[in-house]
């Protein structure tokens, strides 16, 4: 339970030498609330477990809001709203890098209009509110959402949104206790040498304290 989807975890990242972070963004049932949440499922939430395409946000006994983290570095946290996170990203004056999660397919791709158009406004809405104020950045590992996110926000004249993420150069997959970030090491020395301005880790104290003296 370490994904920066919360103010407090925002406020750490940020603590440990971080100018941005990654968070994920899911859409509860129907499209009717974009969150911020990295799991399909509530796992690692209080309650039930559902997937979250399955509940809503505040109607029903399973709904999503309230629920709190229960173990991990930001245990006793909420689940934040997409539009939320932006705002917290935006006084922290971090750089917000979200990828829209596969799960998102359910209401991003719907055969129902309705549906469809709901979705992608609980997406972009936010986004256009405040794109010009802050630097966001969007993306998809899932090919059919990342075709349509770059029509859609191409065509509101948001093209911007879509470039300046950082690399990506460790080896280490996470896990439960994470390997040892030195592991990385020659990794990120690489990326320096070929010109990286931005990197993103999962060890975020540690490249900051790594990078000291190395980075003009």
């Amino acid at each position: 339970m370490r994904q920066p989807n919360n103010p407090t975890a925002i406020r750490s990242y940020k603590a440990w030498g971080a100018s941005g972070v990654e968070a994920d963004l899911q859409l509860t049932k129907d499209g009717t609330k974009a969150v911020m949440w990295h799991n399909f499922s509530t796992w690692g939430l209080t309650g039930t477990k559902k997937n979250i395409t399955d509940i809503w946000w505040a109607a029903g006994d399973t709904a999503l809001k309230g629920r709190t983290i229960y173990r991990g570095l930001f245990k006793g946290e909420t689940v934040y709203t997409f539009r939320e996170w932006l705002a917290t990203m935006r006084s922290a004056g971090m750089v917000g890098l979200v990828e829209i999660k596969a799960g998102a397919r359910q209401s991003l791709l719907s055969s129902n209009a309705s549906i469809k158009s709901r979705a992608w406004a609980e997406v972009l809405d936010p986004v256009k509110e405040s794109y010009r104020s802050q630097e966001i950045i969007l993306y998809s590992h899932d090919g059919d959402l990342a075709a349509e996110l770059r029509r859609r926000v191409s065509a509101a004249g948001m093209s911007q949104v879509l470039s300046g993420g950082p690399i990506w150069p460790e080896v280490t997959a996470w896990e439960e206790p994470p390997p040892s970030w030195r592991l990385n090491e020659n990794a990120w020395k690489t990326a320096l040498q070929n010109g990286a301005k931005r990197v993103a880790t999962d060890y975020t104290p540690q490249l900051n304290t790594w990078l000291q003296g190395k980075c003009q």
